[in-house]
C-alpha cells in the first residue's frame, strides 16, 4: 500500500507541476506555449512567435512536460528553468513558507514532504507521517482570469486521469481573498488504477495564482474532506500588503 500511495502522488506532480503545454492540433500540427485564456470555445496561447488563439474543436491532444521543461513551436525543447529554493519550517501545528508567502495550520502528525517538491514546480509539499494524505502548494504567474485559470487546471486533471469526475465547485473566501474550491474524482493509470479524490482551492493575488491541492486514495476521501477543507480555510499570507485580486469574470 505504501508503494502505491507513493505512486499516486508520482503521478499527481505531473498534473500540478506543468509549466508549457504541448498542444497538437487534428491537422498534426504542434504548438508549445503557455495557454493564458479560456473564453468560450476558444483557448489563448503564448508562444516563442507570439500569442495566437485555438479553437477548443481542433485541438487533439494537450500535453504537459514536467519540471518546467519548455519548447518552442518547432517542438525543440529549451533549457530547464532553475529549481526554486523553498524555506519553510513545521513546528508542532503552524507551517510557515517563507518562500511563498504564506501559512497553514495542520492536524497532529503531520510533516513536510520534500519528495513532493523534489520533482515538481510546487513551492510547498505536505503529508500525512503515514503518507495516506498530500497537500501541494503551486504558485503560478498568470495574466488571464479566476475563471480562465480554473479551466486551465481542469483539463491538466482531466489529461492524467481517466475517468474523470468533476463532484462540485463552490465559491469561496479565503484570506479575504475571493477564490474557488473545486472536488474531482479520478482513475490514476499511473498508480496502478488506483481510485484518488482531490480538493482544490484556487486564491488569486493580482495576476499570481497559489493553487492548494489535497489528495487521498477514494476510500479515505470522505472522512479527510473536513480536515482538507480545515488546512485550506487556515491559509493566511504573511505579506503586510497582498496585491488586489484579478478580475474574476471570464
Amino acid at each position: 500500500m505504501y508503494r502505491i500511495i507513493l505512486v499516486c502522488f508520482a503521478f499527481f506532480i505531473m498534473v500540478v507541476g506543468a509549466a508549457a503545454e504541448e498542444i497538437v492540433l487534428k491537422d498534426g500540427t504542434k504548438i508549445v506555449g503557455r495557454m493564458t485564456s479560456i473564453s468560450g470555445d476558444t483557448i489563448a496561447v503564448e508562444t516563442a512567435y507570439g500569442k495566437m488563439s485555438l479553437k477548443r474543436g481542433d485541438i487533439l491532444t494537450i500535453g504537459f512536460p514536467e519540471n518546467g521543461s519548455k519548447g518552442d513551436a518547432s517542438g525543440e525543447k529549451g533549457t530547464q528553468k532553475d529549481k526554486v529554493k523553498i524555506e519553510d519550517s513545521l513546528e508542532g501545528a503552524q507551517y510557515i513558507n517563507k518562500t511563498g508567502d504564506f501559512s497553514l495550520s495542520l492536524p497532529p502528525n503531520w510533516k513536510i514532504n520534500q519528495t513532493l517538491t523534489d520533482s515538481s514546480d510546487a513551492i510547498a509539499g505536505l503529508s500525512s507521517r503515514d503518507n495516506m494524505r498530500y497537500l501541494l502548494v503551486v504558485r503560478e504567474d498568470f495574466s488571464g482570469s479566476l475563471e480562465s485559470y480554473k479551466g486551465i487546471s481542469e483539463i491538466q486533471a482531466k489529461k492524467s486521469l481517466q475517468e474523470f469526475e468533476k463532484l462540485s465547485e463552490s465559491p469561496i473566501t479565503i484570506d479575504n481573498r475571493p477564490g474557488i474550491l473545486m472536488a474531482y474524482r479520478g482513475v490514476s493509470p499511473a498508480a496502478g488504477n488506483l481510485p484518488i479524490e482531490f480538493l482544490t482551492a484556487i486564491i488569486p493575488y493580482g495576476n499570481t495564482y497559489y493553487r492548494i491541492t489535497t489528495w487521498c486514495i477514494e476510500p479515505l476521501f470522505n472522512e479527510s474532506q473536513p480536515m482538507f477543507e480545515k488546512i485550506i480555510d487556515s491559509y493566511h499570507t504573511t505579506k503586510s500588503s497582498p496585491p488586489p485580486a484579478p478580475d474574476t469574470k471570464p
